[in-house]
């Protein structure tokens, strides 16, 4: 849904999302009790999803989910797709910038009238039996802007709830989004700056979107990319910063973050490192993550409190298994060349194994797999330190679609 007409702006260009591949490899939740997920696309336009969970007391919750914009014909059931459909890969892989379509391009014309129509999502999910309600509203009103509000229903929250909304926009060369809360009357606003090429430039020689596709029916205006365009850029540096304030409470704050990332022209193991900084509190992260092969993704992370002198070291890892009589030239580690560009592993995989493990001895273990058409995952907490506690919770998801 990130093409033409599309409803998602690309996560990647935005500032929320700077530490997307940590997050992933470092913080990923684990299960604790047991947990049953059912979806299902009833139509093209519609789906639904029940979830049940027991972690000592019975819970569960129904949602659901309606787009303007049909989803791909492809078939969502457990037993037509591989697994990392349902489990993609931690490490994202950026891409070269591209450049915005125009306005004019998304326009439809009937009979000397517009026709066209911009594209929505609608979610909602109550949660049993405390009554909680959520709902997210998603609009693409250009090819660079779109627009979300998202609200929480709760008696136990002040005012029983809160909305958010949220304006973004992305440029190519930068970003910005505008946040209004209703708790406390935050305003906010995040921007990002890619240094480097600036993709809306001619002399850029970089296609939008739509100018690929129109690409692929005319040799000529491919031709004429590459007459045009310079070196391919092999890494990408960028720059980003929030800001917020409290109406209500008379309370703001701050953070920045710059983040530098090889692209897929780049020759050797795709990398990521990012530093990002919280002047009010005095926080400081920095972190590295690496695709070292074709199945392993590596990170680690260091945070640094310049007010307390609090440190804490971070390191994990993802790694793929293949089926069994799958090619192993995939194998780990290679030595030459690079791992295939993408963000994905291909489909003969038959689960994969997350870790985590910080300097306080906190461990955090999660296996992802498939038996026949269920996809589960089942995880554990462990504490080195705990003594007779050491496993602080398990817990076990199980994913049916059809």
């Amino acid at each position: 849904m990130c093409g033409k007409s599309g409803i998602l702006l690309s996560i990647d260009g935005l500032a929320s999302r700077l530490t997307t591949t940590l997050l992933a490899l470092l913080d990923f939740p684990t299960p604790l009790g047991l947990r049953l997920h059912i979806s299902s696309l009833s139509t093209p336009h519609f789906a639904s999803s029940y979830t049940l969970a027991s972690t000592g007391l019975l819970s569960g919750s129904l949602s659901y989910l309606y787009t303007s914009l049909p989803l791909p014909s492809l078939s969502t059931a457990t037993r037509s797709l591989p697994l990392p459909a349902f489990t993609p890969t931690s490490y994202r892989q950026l891409h070269p910038l591209r450049p915005p379509d125009p306005p004019w391009w998304w326009e439809i014309w009937h009979a000397g009238r517009r026709i066209d129509t911009r594209d929505a999502l609608l979610y909602g999910r109550l949660y049993l039996p405390r009554s909680t309600l959520e709902a997210l509203y998603l609009r693409r009103l250009s090819p660079t802007s779109q627009v979300k509000i998202s609200a929480v229903s709760d008696s136990r929250l002040p005012n029983g709830g809160s909305v958010l909304a949220l304006l973004a926009q992305d440029k190519g060369k930068w970003s910005a989004e505008y946040m209004y809360s209703t708790d406390s009357a935050m305003l906010g606003v995040r921007g990002l700056y890619n240094f480097g090429v600036d993709p809306r430039a001619p002399e850029a020689g970089v296609l939008s979107p739509v100018q690929e596709d129109m690409a692929a029916l005319s040799p000529l205006l491919e031709r004429n990319r590459s007459t045009t365009g310079g070196a391919e850029q092999v890494s990408r540096f960028s720059a980003g910063a929030e800001v917020y304030y409290g109406l209500l409470n008379k309370s703001g704050g701050m953070s920045t973050g710059v983040r530098f990332a090889t692209l897929p022209a780049h020759t050797g193991f795709p990398y990521t490192m990012t530093v990002t900084l919280n002047p009010l509190m005095g926080n400081l992260s920095s972190s590295y993550s690496v695709k070292a092969g074709e199945l392993l993704s590596l990170s680690s992370r260091f945070d640094f409190n310049v007010c307390s002198y609090e440190s804490g070291v971070v390191m994990g890892m993802e790694l793929w298994k293949l089926k069994e009589g799958a090619d192993e030239e995939q194998g780990i580690g290679r030595s030459k060349g690079r791992p295939e560009e993408g963000n994905d592993v291909d489909g003969d995989v038959a689960g994969c194994l997350k870790a985590r493990i910080d300097q306080r001895g906190n461990v955090g273990l999660l296996w992802e797999g498939r038996v026949k058409e269920l996809v589960y995952s089942c995880g554990a907490s462990i504490d080195l330190r705990g003594g007779k506690d050491i496993i602080s919770g398990v817990g076990l998801e199980v994913q049916y679609s059809s």
